[in-house]
């Protein structure tokens, strides 16, 4: 049997490139489309060099339905790895028809061209976001979602969610996963690749990085009086590398012939490491102290948030083998090695 062919859509972002080493390292053959909105052809060429394998880009933007026809055309898809979002969080609150635009609209689009050309398989990217302010700790997936969440970025992943539940609803021929997954950090080990947020990063790891490299002054840290065990917030932070392999399990097990219907997996370590466990692990793996600051919170963030993971590991025989100092590491080599992160120094 020949290799499936994944559409990849958003294959130049973080969890994205880091997938598609995976799938190409499996034996996938994968077409990328991005926009290179959040993301940088030059990653696409390192993830060339690490696999050593040609990847096919097409510069496509999901609204865009004639230039999508035309992928779905020219090559024989099987099946779809949907990653491609517009992801801050702060700035969704500024833009929410923005991101309602991309994250819903272009996902309608993806959906009615998949449709057209009787592509029904789909694993879609989603996030802890949607189950909002937690009820119960760990995580369970019957946890209700789309109650509590604070800004567009979350509703847009919930509204998704909710429009893939209703098409398998419709009609049984639809496959879908939707893989929640908590707080991707880390980079690829050969430290090529990894997060490379344009302007100030929203997201902790790529930020305490760029104070040890000597790219911003301190971490500001949101807060230290949750009820938690230091006073700031617990997260579940889980490697790239382990996420990336999740994905090449949700679509290893969509592409069994008796698999149909709707199906979520919560993909993290199934433990929290609060902001400052993260900040001394960070400090031992990289060497560099990461001066921070304690400030006030910041509105809609939560005491804690981790995963309970035992379906993922049931049902996709996955998971988490990394640990926060292989995370803090492999972020710490790529932003050590590619200090202005794509963006080649001149």
């Amino acid at each position: 049997m020949s290799a499936a062919t994944i559409l990849v859509t958003g294959g130049a972002g973080y969890v994205g490139s880091h997938s598609v080493v995976q799938l190409l390292t499996q034996g996938f053959k994968v077409v990328v489309v991005d926009n290179l909105v959040n993301a940088s052809q030059e990653c696409l060429k390192r993830v060339e060099e690490i696999t050593g394998k040609e990847v096919i880009s097409i510069p496509v933007d999901l609204c865009d339905k004639d230039e999508l026809d035309n992928v779905f055309t020219k090559y024989k898809i099987n099946c779809v790895l949907h990653f491609a979002a517009l992801k801050a969080v702060g700035e969704s609150v500024s833009m929410p028809l923005n991101y309602y635009r991309n994250n819903v609209g272009g996902s309608i689009t993806l959906l009615e061209v998949m449709k057209a050309h009787n592509v029904k398989k789909m694993v879609y990217s989603s996030s802890a976001t949607v189950y909002g302010t937690p009820q119960k700790l760990p995580l369970t997936e019957d946890h209700p979602t789309g109650l509590g969440c604070t800004n567009p970025y979350g509703k847009s992943k919930h509204f998704v969610e909710e429009i893939l539940k209703d098409l398998v609803k419709s009609d049984d021929a639809w496959s879908v996963i939707s893989l929640r997954y908590f707080n991707p950090v880390g980079a690829h080990e050969s430290g090529k690749i990894g997060e490379d947020p344009k302007g100030i990063p929203n997201n902790i790891m790529p930020y305490i990085a760029q104070v040890a490299v000597g790219r911003r002054k301190d971490l500001k840290v949101f807060g230290n009086d949750y009820n938690t065990p230091d006073g700031t917030g617990v997260r579940d932070y889980v490697h790239i590398q382990d996420l990336a392999m999740g994905h090449v399990a949700a679509l290893t097990k969509i592409l069994t012939p008796n698999f149909s219907g709707w199906k979520v997996y919560n993909l993290g370590t199934g433990s929290g490491l609060s902001v400052l466990q993260l900040v001394k692990a960070f400090e031992v793996a990289s060497g560099q102290k990461v001066p921070y600051e304690i400030v006030g919170r910041r509105p809609g963030d939560i005491d804690a948030s981790y995963a309970d993971v035992s379906l993922a590991k049931k049902e996709l025989c996955w998971e988490a083998t990394k640990d926060v100092l292989d995370m803090c590491r492999d972020t710490w080599k790529w932003q050590s090695t590619n200090p202005n992160g794509y963006q080649v120094s001149k």
